[in-house]
């Protein structure tokens, strides 16, 4: 996988990128990671990239110009042109199953807006997904882009060393991700469950999908309505529930 950003502050995501599980995936040669300054692609003398908005309104707007030919730039480079992702509160909600299919493109560009948004003309021209981490906003688009980055990456096989972690951590079958112990065995009075000690390994897998289910009820009950679950785990999910119903009527007497 080829990642291209397009940014006002290359150091920012570059540094950001460049540690951990990504940075050693980066060093192995299964991702490459560029930042490509906006800034170098402007013909203003000064050097400027952004002006105030026509219309009037507080703060400044990126030109297209000089976004339009950074991106121009790399195509022609690379030979091709690739998806470009903005990063905007006005897009798609990034998620999973959104990691999942960027992570089958072998180039992709995150386009990063800064000051009040870019001229929408250069996105109309070079944009072709609108993506958001979330309902808020950020100074720019570069922290979105270092955290879609990581998402994906880690759907890229190679980036982790336990490649299956990848598909049965959090979100696997639209369930949140079981609970995790190390040692010791008992912490502030508190015992690791006794399934993890057993070595019995399918019971483990059991106990493990079943706290995935009940978690996600608890946590994120909207995730079970595409959850992929099995009759039988459907008949177990209601039997838990109707017993935390009960604890809780007992602890309300």
């Amino acid at each position: 996988m080829n990642y291209h950003i397009l940014t006002l502050f290359p150091e920012m995501v570059m540094d950001g990128l460049n540690t951990s599980i990504i940075g050693r995936a980066v060093n192995k040669g299964i991702l490459s990671i560029e930042a490509i300054n906006i800034r170098d692609f402007t013909k203003e003398k000064h050097g400027h990239v952004d002006d105030a908005p026509y219309g009037g309104g507080a703060g400044m707007v990126m030109q297209a110009a000089p976004v339009c030919a950074a991106y121009e730039a790399l195509c022609e480079r690379l030979g091709k042109r690739p998806r470009v992702l903005y990063m905007t509160p006005q897009g798609k909600v990034f998620n999973q199953s959104i990691a999942r299919s960027l992570a089958e493109e072998e180039d992709l560009v995150f386009l990063c807006g800064h000051y009040e948004g870019i001229d929408e003309r250069a996105l109309e021209i070079i944009v072709s997904d609108y993506l958001s981490i979330g309902d808020y906003v950020l100074t720019g688009g570069e922290l979105p882009a270092m955290v879609m980055i990581d998402c994906i990456s880690r759907l890229i096989p190679g980036v982790l060393n336990n490649d299956v972690s990848a598909e049965i951590e959090s979100f696997h079958d639209n369930l949140l991700e079981y609970p995790q112990y190390t040692r010791p065995e008992i912490y502030e009075g508190r015992r690791v469950p006794e399934v993890l000690l057993s070595g019995h390994h399918k019971k483990i897998e059991q106990w493990r999908r079943e706290q995935s289910i009940c978690r996600t009820w608890e946590r994120r009950p909207d995730l079970l309505k595409t959850a992929n679950l099995t009759e039988k785990e459907k008949l177990f999910l209601e039997s838990w529930k109707s017993l935390q119903r009960e604890e809780k009527k007992d602890l309300q007497l």
